[in-house]
């Protein structure tokens, strides 16, 4: 036996000893509480229970940055086209022979396509922000603030912002109450007794923008307050939408409305510390928490959050890099129970703003906010928005069937109402349509129970139906085809050319093997025609033993190596049905080698760990998770860079990632962390996770 060999089986052995050994779980969390000690509106730290979150600035409110967004805030603004939605003219695209008729083109109808892009969208509710006055009597700048010392502790889900103004100490506690998602407050300062600190709460009107808030127009929207003791109750009015709010205090304090929308608390004198919760709902709230009684339920809840579900601790390791990889993962799982473990799929920027799509969310991005909760044991936090995709299925049914095809096609960009937005891309996307599958697959691991089944059964089965469906026999190779016109994951080819992309083969492959196997758990019959396309759906492209992109794309490896490198999907993301291992891993090695990885996404990064891992090339899974590029970068908040900020799929993406290599895959090593380097270097101690597919 060589000495290497005998290296690496104490390496393993030493790893296999480490992992059965329980994780401190609060020294691991508690190491990377966030820390700051500037104002910044790229580093917001935030709180919340993932159907409302709060960004809260240096200052522990909204003084000068940050939002309040929720799952259920949208807003429509009156559609400036007569016939409304109804009016769009559809661009057709010839499909075999057939005209497909698509919501991608805006030509004679901006103004109507821009309206359905942009509404309904998702809306600032609000913003509380304190009201200091100098000596001089203005009221303070971002400058003014000074000495800051800002903690978001993980553990409990509070963060204490500490600050001087003209070297007066400022002290605030921020949680969110987790049941209710009240934002409370605690602030503590000789500012109070001198009169020179207040606090501000305003309403905008909605906007399609990043902030989702209106402040110009005070006449477009309503806020009504009725007031009782030590508590104001508000009702907001904005075109069709209605929703609620509270606040409430302890002790004395002065109230006022100082403008339209914009109201005051001024507290009492005889004081040093302020208490006070707001709340926002979008039916009236009878009991609103007292604040001590919410910090304890956050702490109660953020405990209970790290101690549930799995944990990976990366301490033991010598490479200088554990800790940054450990922060990542630590930070992320924070930041997505707060933004997007709520009733509906995440937009890419979670509850943070609107980005770039106006707060709505993508379908083919939902799998990477949400599907590593089935490899962490947190199934029930992704659970919460998977019953939307049962309410959409009829009118997914009728996109469809306005196509010529059966069964249902999800949209892609789409707000809470399922009505697919117009683009010139997103219409043409099809890599969603097996999402649903996969997760009904992650749940049957978890659950595999009757229930499960009943549960998914219809959506499997529409789906799967639209995918054979959508798949065209073309005669003169005897093979099913899919495309044109298509648009493939990486976007960056003519949709009126695009067919066979490797990516969108295999995963029709992996959908449609699952729901016939989802047919026989249910005891019924395999679908002849889904056979039919399994067996004879085109083999993925390839050139000089590796994969392409697509079918009509030889120089994938050398003007196409840009944007999402999609076809290394197929080895990581999924199984791998219809690949060649050899094949596979020649594709990712050159890959990792030639594409051009400051012109790609953040979750692009985590892609290439899956897939390097799940092929043997553990060393390359740490250097993608890692990778220098500033589209890679995640900041001291554990916000990503990768795409509009913030961007939370890369968040997602590193979660599913480093499960998968410290817990494994279906035909893994039988070895620990098998996705991770075996030199010694990396000593991963993980429990709870669950392998992946």
């Amino acid at each position: 036996m060589s000495m290497k060999t005998i290296i690496t089986a104490i390496c393993l052995m030493s790893s296999i000893l480490c992992s059965a050994k329980q994780i401190d779980r609060e020294a691991l969390v508690k190491r990377h509480t966030v820390h700051l000690d500037k104002l910044s509106d790229s580093e917001l730290l935030q709180v919340g229970n993932g159907e409302i979150a709060f960004g809260i600035d240096a200052t522990g409110l909204q003084t000068f940055y940050g939002n309040t967004m929720s799952q259920w805030g949208w807003h429509s603004v009156p559609c400036p086209v007569e016939g409304g939605r109804a009016a769009l003219k559809l661009e057709e695209f010839d499909f075999h022979g057939r005209k497909l008729p698509y919501r991608s083109s805006s030509e004679g109808q901006k103004e109507l396509f821009a309206w359905m892009r942009e509404n309904p969208h998702r809306i600032c509710l609000g913003r509380l922000r304190f009201l200091i006055k100098m000596n001089d009597g203005r009221f303070i700048a971002p400058s003014d603030v000074g000495d800051i010392r800002q903690t978001l502790d993980l553990w409990s889900g509070i963060i204490e912002s500490r600050y001087t103004i003209e070297g007066i100490p400022v002290r605030v506690e921020t949680c969110v109450e987790p049941a209710t998602g009240t934002l409370s407050v605690q602030v503590a300062s000789p500012l109070i007794e001198a009169g020179r600190l207040q606090v501000e709460w305003a309403f905008p009107y909605g906007h399609h923008g990043v902030t989702g808030a209106e402040w110009t127009k005070p006449d477009a929207h309503q806020t009504t307050a009725a007031r009782s003791k030590h508590r104001i109750d508000f009702v907001r009015q904005l075109d069709a939408t209605t929703y609620h709010a509270a606040w409430s205090w302890e002790g004395g304090a002065i109230f006022d409305e100082t403008a339209p929308h914009t109201f005051v608390l001024t507290p009492n004198r005889k004081a040093t510390t302020f208490r006070f919760v707001a709340h926002y709902a979008q039916q009236k709230t009878a009991q609103l928490p007292m604040v001590k009684a919410a910090l304890q339920a956050s702490k109660k809840h953020w405990t209970a959050f790290w101690q549930s579900g799995g944990a990976i601790d990366l301490s033991g390791s010598s490479d200088a890099r554990w800790k940054e990889l450990e922060r990542r993962i630590v930070l992320s799982q924070y930041l997505l129970a707060v933004n997007e473990a709520g009733s509906l799929p995440p937009q890419e920027s979670g509850l943070f703003n609107n980005s770039g799509w106006y707060g709505k969310f993508h379908l083919e991005m939902h799998w990477w906010h949400g599907a590593h909760y089935g490899l962490w044991g947190r199934w029930q936090m992704m659970d919460r928005s998977l019953g939307w995709y049962r309410d959409i299925l009829p009118k997914a049914k009728e996109l469809a069937q306005s196509q010529g095809f059966t069964g249902a096609r999800m949209p892609k960009m789409t707000g809470p109402e399922a009505e697919d937005s117009p683009s010139g891309t997103g219409p043409l996307l099809i890599w969603q349509q097996p999402h649903p599958i996969f997760y009904a697959e992650l749940e049957y691991r978890l659950n595999p129970a009757k229930a499960t089944l009943e549960k998914w059964r219809d959506i499997v089965q529409e789906s799967a139906e639209f995918m054979a469906s959508f798949a065209f026999f073309d005669e003169a190779t005897q093979h099913y085809v899919l495309g044109p016109p298509l648009a493939t994951v990486s976007e960056n080819s003519n949709y009126r050319q695009s067919w066979n992309p490797t990516f969108e083969l295999s995963y029709w492959r992996t959908g449609l093997r699952w729901a016939q196997t989802w047919r026989e758990r249910l005891g019924l019959p395999r679908e002849p025609k889904w056979d039919d396309v399994l067996r004879k759906l085109a083999p993925l492209p390839q050139q000089d033993g590796v994969y392409l992109s697509q079918e009509n794309m030889p120089d994938t490896y050398t003007n196409m190596n840009w944007e999402h490198p999609s076809l290394i999907g197929v080895g990581g993301m999924l199984p791998g049905d219809g690949t060649d291992p050899i094949v596979v891993k020649k594709t990712v090695e050159k890959v990792w080698a030639t594409w051009i990885w400051d012109k790609c996404w953040g979750w692009d990064f985590p892609m290439m760990a899956m897939a390097a891992a799940k092929n043997g090339r553990p060393d390359i899974a740490i250097d993608a998770l890692l990778h220098p590029s500033f589209k890679n970068a995640i900041n001291k908040a554990g916000l990503s860079t990768g795409g509009p900020f913030p961007y939370f799929p890369t968040n997602g993406g590193i979660l599913y990632a480093v499960a998968l290599m410290a817990a494994g895959w279906d035909g893994a090593p039988a070895q620990s962390a098998p996705g991770f380097p075996s030199d010694g270097a990396w000593v991963v101690r993980s429990e709870g996770l669950v392998p992946a597919p």
